[in-house]
């Protein structure tokens, strides 16, 4: 695998090419993975509506054929440029949600997306939103994971998504990472990560510490998201306050339920 990241990461299968779109939020960008191993290539979340990406992506894949166009989810960094994607290449668009799907199925759990060389077969993954997916790379012992896990950091619970389904996703997560014997996750932002059960772990314990803090905060009168995210995040880069209020909003919606 190469040590190169995010642009130009690659397994034996799958290659990065960088979407330039870099925000406190998208990391370096976003990562649109090019899957295959022969004439004809799947490509994960072409990314945003940026003309010039989206045929850096069209000249890597060469005279190759795109057989499928899928996205991990349908935030617009991954999922905007789609149907023009799919107007360079001929290629259908599959995702979970029907509104971002362009001639094409769906996606549900066990499908099996298949190229010569190489095939990506469907985890439902919900939580950072309702229609997010993981992708199991078999050949190369990998998983593309979207924004389910990133390359750095943490995700933000949407708000269409919900941390309920999240810890269980990150628990199932988890066990899938080690029943498949994974040796790298593919994000959708960052770099690769070479500690699949390591990163996992990492991810369960800080949900569970943000909600004992949050607790915390509670205790001691805060009970806006805004007066919590002052608390808990106090040491956090304020650019990345407005996102932090998101996840405390779904953190205070799955502690109201309990």
């Amino acid at each position: 695998m190469s040590a190169q990241g995010p642009e130009g990461a690659r397994t034996a299968h799958a290659v990065n090419i960088l979407a330039p779109n870099p925000s406190v939020m998208t990391l370096d960008g976003t990562n649109t993975w090019v899957v295959g191993g022969g004439d004809a290539v799947i490509v994960v979340d072409p990314g945003p509506d940026d003309e010039v990406h989206l045929r850096r992506v069209a000249a890597h894949v060469g005279e190759r054929r795109v057989a499928q166009i899928v996205l991990t989810h349908g935030h617009d960094d991954h999922s905007g440029g789609a149907r023009r994607f799919a107007e360079l290449t001929g290629a259908p668009v599959r995702a979970v949600d029907p509104r971002h799907r362009l001639g094409g199925e769906g996606l549900a759990e066990g499908d099996v997306i298949e190229v010569p060389g190489a095939e990506l077969r469907v985890h439902l993954t919900p939580g950072h939103t309702f229609d997010s997916v993981c992708l199991w790379l078999p050949q190369d012992r990998a998983m593309l994971t979207g924004d389910t896990v990133l390359g750095r950091g943490t995700t933000v619970i949407a708000p269409e998504g919900d941390l309920a389904d999240y810890l269980h996703t990150l628990d199932r997560l988890r066990d899938l990472v080690g029943s498949l014997a994974a040796e790298v996750l593919l994000p959708g932002h960052g770099p690769v990560l070479t500690d699949p059960a390591g990163t996992l772990n990492g991810y369960v314990a800080h949900r569970r510490e943000r909600l004992a803090q949050i607790r915390a905060a509670q205790a001691v009168g805060a009970s806006t998201p805004r007066e919590i995210v002052e608390i808990v995040y106090a040491e956090v880069d304020r650019a990345l306050w407005p996102a932090a209020e998101m996840s405390v909003r779904a953190q205070l919606a799955y502690l109201a339920r309990r």
